[in-house]
């Protein structure tokens, strides 16, 4: 049957859909376009990127790391790459704020999808996460790795050394994450410590930022506690870490649960005191 209702016949006429609109995480093949979207419909990824492997258009790439083998209290950390893809579904055609403008026409980003991680074989999780970023960093972009818990950033962290050399360390989380390690077992509680005893940061350049958990040795890396941020503020903290990492290239690494548990509950090891999600607001004003 055809549909002969003048009123509907026009609406299309005057407001036909964009050109290549919808599922544009699929569609899309230029990493510096948005195209239109239903925020609470289409095919998800990280604010609408393109998926795609080919590295030579993008300047920065996106993947998950969905693994949560290393969890010493609750799971669920594997499904986080894809909640934070579903989370950021509504900003994907927004300008960013407060800068106004298209962020991806300056840095133009794919999402690579997920790592393949075989968590029924622990021995080799962390030499596939490894091998997986070396091959997207070998085109020297820019990586941003969703997890996971936070054990994934030792092998992220090998394979960013690798290419860059020893690295400054950049991490904000309710514990240190350097508690003894027996350089064997995967562990979200000790992988920094390891990557302190294998070289590849660079303490004297390393700060951590929101700590509100004991640990008697710091092993030479800066420590700005959460009582410590709460009073100094965010532009104080901000240039602490200035301070600390200087020229140095770095790996920036947020666990969740930095934040207080009032503003992330889900999260494994929940901390009271944490930072809070208008952090930023609070920011002196220029």
């Amino acid at each position: 049957m055809s549909d002969n209702n003048p009123t509907r016949i026009l609406s299309s006429i005057l407001h036909p859909a964009p050109a290549g609109a919808g599922d544009q995480a699929i569609r899309n093949r230029d990493p510096r376009a948005r195209l239109a979207e239903m925020t609470y419909g289409g095919a998800l990824s990280f604010l609408r990127r393109p998926y795609s492997r080919d590295l030579s258009a993008a300047k920065a790439v996106v993947c998950g790391v969905p693994y949560d083998g290393a969890t010493s209290n609750r799971p669920g950390a594997r499904l986080g790459p894809r909640a934070i893809r579903a989370a950021s579904a509504e900003l994907g055609s927004s300008d960013s704020f407060p800068y106004a403008g298209n962020p991806f026409s300056v840095l133009p980003t794919i999402d690579w999808g997920d790592l393949y991680i075989e968590p029924q074989l622990p021995h080799r999780v962390a030499a596939e996460i490894e091998a997986g970023a070396s091959e997207i960093l070998s085109a020297d972009v820019k990586l941003l790795a969703l997890g996971g818990d936070h054990f994934v950033s030792l092998p992220l962290l090998a394979a960013s050394a690798k290419r860059h050399g020893p690295l400054a360390l950049i991490h904000f989380d309710a514990h240190s994450d350097t508690w003894p390690d027996d350089g064997a077992r995967n562990d979200h509680g000790t992988m920094f410590v390891r990557a302190v005893g294998s070289g590849i940061i660079d303490t004297s350049r390393s700060i951590q930022a929101g700590i509100r958990s004991h640990n008697p040795d710091d092993h030479g890396i800066a420590v700005l506690t959460a009582p410590a941020v709460h009073r100094m503020g965010i532009d104080a903290t901000i240039a602490a870490i200035r301070e600390r990492v200087g020229s140095a290239k770095a790996y920036l690494t947020f666990d969740i649960d930095v934040l207080d548990p009032a503003f992330a509950p889900g999260t494994g090891t929940p901390v009271a005191g944490g930072l809070a999600s208008l952090e930023h607001c609070r920011r002196r004003r220029r």
